[in-house]
């Protein structure tokens, strides 16, 4: 669908009433709320990923080498 807003706006929305144009935002506001209160993905997706980075890696070695770290700068 390649239709322009300018076009849109032309033929639909600039003869509309103030109240009518008011209307009109309110309803695209909260479809925009709902929009960003409720994201079409959510952070669980990212679950797996780059488990190849991690797969020849020792946890306790990891988190041993972590904390000597944090000993360092002390």
């Amino acid at each position: 669908m390649d239709i322009k807003i300018e076009e849109v706006y032309a033929k639909y929305i600039k003869d509309l009433s103030p109240g009518e144009k008011l209307r009109l935002l309110e309803i695209t506001a909260h479809d925009l709320a709902n929009k960003i209160d409720n994201p079409e993905h959510s952070i669980l997706e990212l679950e797996g990923l780059g488990i190849e980075v991690w797969q020849e890696i020792d946890p306790q070695k990891y988190i041993n080498q972590l904390r000597d770290e944090w000993d360092h700068r002390s």
